[in-house]
């Protein structure tokens, strides 16, 4: 049953598309989707987030409670999307493994809050107006977690509400120079009848990795009859900026000292000092990242080593958990090694942010809410080639719908 003081019909005629956001965090998924999109309710519980969502969405509702305390009483009107971008910290190969927990038990994780998510979202299908769109994101560990089993969970929650699903996996490198592989869940109302432009019969490699292919093998035989085979398209076209457009390269950049360097220099491994010699080789700066990772050492001890990749992309960036995982760069010159720690402003570029977005002042929370974020320029890509031609399409439906019971 539609819930009363909602018109379908003042819904169907809105010319902007209407959404959720859940874990909204400083609001990246809205940044990507803009203006043609309407945000009828955003939330997260971490305070540092708020604040930043608010100094860049001034005069918009936060709702900052803790997704287990929302109801669907709260979120208003009718939304064609639900866009969720749940706590990784379980699900990354830097965070605990612990994966998403179960369904009654939220407590066991963070990343678990997916679960409460869910919830409300059934109880908004018994109240008959669920959104036609879920799209849920993660990092690709989510494919593998407990053996697969978190993934499998999702889907059959996913299938029990009423929808139909898919995956895709998608990299920010696309769009900017930095190595950020995430996976996206598209789930639609199962209702809702899916155009062929929007989907394939057999999987494309450019969306769907072996390691998607092995999580949808995992399914069970119901879910995996409601799978869809998104397709996007053909991969954007290559990224109009990179690297050495986003990195100071002057000496008026905060270089660490030579000391530092060589201190960072001596805590590489033989495979890592061939890379550095590789690139003092290079006829052309190079640029890479550095990080420093506890590896296995002698006498069953671990210690600390300093890791480097040059290429066309950074790694991707994280939140910090001491100065240890803090993104630094190496840069290599005419035979010259520096090295410093990655700049807010060169950060912020990394995940295509304009000048103008607020970030807070302080490095640590800066990067705290950085590498909490997907890159807005994905989230714009799956707009266009997913989100907005699967919800004008059931819009489209969804008045013919109408009217043919009006007439009737």
């Amino acid at each position: 049953m539609l819930r009363s003081g909602v018109d379908r019909r003042a819904i169907l005629n809105s010319e902007r598309l209407k959404y959720y956001e859940f874990f909204a965090g400083v609001g990246m998924a809205r940044t990507g989707l803009g203006d043609s999109w309407q945000c009828l309710f955003a939330n997260d519980s971490d305070q540092l987030k708020r604040q930043s969502y608010l100094n860049n969405w001034v005069g918009e509702v936060f709702d900052p409670r803790d997704v287990a305390e929302v109801e669907t009483t709260d979120l208003d009107g009718m939304a064609d999307l639900a866009w969720a971008s749940f706590p990784c910290q379980d699900l990354s190969q830097a965070g605990s493994k612990a994966g998403i927990g179960e369904a009654d038990d939220v407590s066991v994780t963070r990343s678990g809050a997916v679960w409460p998510f869910l919830r409300i979202i059934r109880g908004l299908a018994k109240e008959g107006r669920h959104p036609v769109l879920l799209a849920l994101e993660n990092v690709v560990g989510l494919l593998s977690a407990n053996g697969g089993n978190d993934f499998r969970s999702l889907c059959g929650a996913l299938s029990e509400i009423g929808y139909r699903f898919g995956a895709i996996v998608a990299d920010a490198s696309h769009f900017v120079p930095q190595s950020r592989p995430r996976v996206f869940i598209v789930a639609v109302r199962r209702e809702v009848t899916i155009p062929t432009a929007v989907q394939s019969d057999l999987p494309q490699a450019h969306w769907h990795p072996k390691s998607l292919l092995r999580a949808y093998a995992g399914l069970s035989v119901e879910d995996a009859a409601g799978w869809i085979w998104w397709s996007p398209g053909t991969p954007p076209p290559k990224r109009n900026f990179e690297l050495e457009d986003i990195i100071d390269l002057s000496d008026e950049a905060d270089w660490n000292a030579d000391e530092a360097t060589q201190r960072l220099i001596s805590m590489m491994s033989a495979s890592h000092l061939n890379r550095l010699a590789a690139a003092k080789a290079e006829a052309r700066p190079m640029i890479g990242s550095l990080y420093l990772r506890m590896r296995p050492g002698g006498g069953g001890r671990n210690v600390q080593r300093a890791e480097i990749a040059f290429g066309a992309t950074l790694g991707c960036l994280r939140t910090p958990k001491g100065g240890a995982s803090r993104p630094r760069i190496i840069v290599v010159e005419n035979g010259r090694v520096r090295t410093r720690l990655l700049s807010v402003a060169e950060a912020a570029l990394l995940m295509g942010l304009d000048e103008d977005f607020v970030l807070p002042e302080t490095y640590q929370d800066c990067f705290r809410l950085i590498g909490d974020g997907v890159v807005p320029a994905i989230v714009r890509f799956l707009a266009d080639r997913l989100l907005e031609p699967l919800a004008n399409h059931a819009k489209v439906l969804a008045s013919a719908t109408l009217d043919r019971k009006e007439l009737a």
